[in-house]
């Protein structure tokens, strides 16, 4: 069992930055795959960035290619979301999500465990 609690979000304007944490508790941390994926208001959840345990792969939403990061400090059990270059279409609740099977997760059902999700708002 993994319980994830992201932080981080806000409201910053558009060309400015966040960088969203999310802390997993359990000893099993760096075994899984991490996720970010959001929502915005009417829409579906959307995949937005993977990592895998050791942090050497990713994968990006290309909509967010080259402004977004992830990240992760096996130590510290946290995943990080570095955005750079936000733009209004980015405002969307985010959500961190573990996946407890090898390899990169790329849809919402590759994923085990779901935070509660961090408001993220970005105005013109």
């Amino acid at each position: 069992q993994v319980q994830l609690v992201e932080s981080g979000g806000g409201l910053v304007q558009a060309g400015g930055s966040l960088r969203l944490s999310c802390a997993a508790s359990g000893r099993t941390f760096s075994s899984y795959t991490m996720g970010w994926f959001r929502q915005a208001p009417g829409k579906e959840r959307e995949f937005v960035a993977t990592i895998n345990w050791s942090g050497r792969s990713t994968n990006y939403a290309d909509s967010v290619k080259g402004r977004f990061t992830i990240s992760r400090d096996n130590a510290k059990n946290t995943v990080y979301l570095q955005m750079n270059s936000l733009k209004p279409e980015d405002t969307a609740v985010y959500y961190c999500a573990a996946r407890g099977e090898y390899g990169l997760g790329l849809t919402k059902s590759d994923y085990d465990y779901w935070g509660r999700g961090t408001q993220v708002t970005v105005s013109s």
